[in-house]
């Protein structure tokens, strides 16, 4: 009994990846291997770079609080230390917003926590 391949799923799962593959350079969009091979490790990258930017976001806001901070005379760690004593908790995301956008709000949590 000759052998058995399903030729149209195994054709539409090449296209389907070729598909996705568009616009990459060279072979890397029509060679089946590696096209095949580049858009698995962009799987990869793309689950990666997911965790890594709320990495970099966290490091950028504590960047921004620590500029804003030090304009009143204060270091990151020590407004931070202080706002946990004061028992304030207002996360590094809405900080940095109101330090970027409301620096008088910014200020007027800075002047409580003093």
């Amino acid at each position: 009994m000759p052998r058995s391949v399903n030729n149209v799923a195994s054709r539409a799962k090449r296209k389907r990846i070729l598909k996705l593959t568009r616009g990459y350079f060279g072979a890397r969009k029509n060679v089946w291997t590696v096209a095949k091979n580049t858009w698995e490790k962009g799987l990869t990258y793309a689950y990666r770079d997911r965790r890594n930017k709320k990495r970099n976001f966290r490091s950028l806001w504590i960047q921004r609080i620590n500029a804003a901070a030090r304009l009143e005379g204060m270091s990151y760690s020590v407004l931070m230390g202080k706002l946990t004593k004061a028992g304030i908790e207002i996360n590094r995301k809405v900080l940095a917003d109101l330090a970027m956008n409301n620096p008088e709000a910014f200020k007027a949590i800075v002047e409580k926590v003093k």
